[in-house]
């Protein structure tokens, strides 16, 4: 499946006094990354269902090149230099994987809807 798309999962810990802080830094990211990003058709941020101070991220990014570009842009840095210090440990990486459903297309059609926050 070499068109296929690259979807990626991460956790994260972050400093309890921080947690507020965090949540809005990086939901401020994701809208810009969605709004932002051409190379990215899903981003997800979660917090954990017990643990309040671990967070979940989840892209799907149009390929490995897309997925590169995205670190290079404004938003993502200026997000990774707000949060870094808030970070209780290293970034986890849980998951890469590439996409089986929905196809190129799905994504590309439901891409819009994500604006409609």
């Amino acid at each position: 499946m070499p068109d296929s798309m690259l979807a990626v999962f991460y956790a994260v810990n972050v400093k309890p006094e921080l947690r507020r802080a965090f949540v809005d830094a990086s939901i401020f990211e994701a809208q810009g990354v969605i709004s932002e990003d051409p190379g990215v058709f899903q981003f997800h941020f979660m917090g954990d269902k017990d643990d309040p101070n671990r967070f979940y991220f989840y892209g799907v990014f149009r390929n490995k090149a897309a997925f590169e570009a995205h670190r290079d842009t404004d938003v993502y840095k200026n997000w990774w230099g707000a949060i870094e210090p808030m970070l209780a440990g290293d970034v986890e990486t849980i998951a890469q994987m590439r996409s089986l459903f929905p196809t190129n297309k799905g994504f590309e059609a439901q891409k819009p809807g994500l604006l409609q926050w």
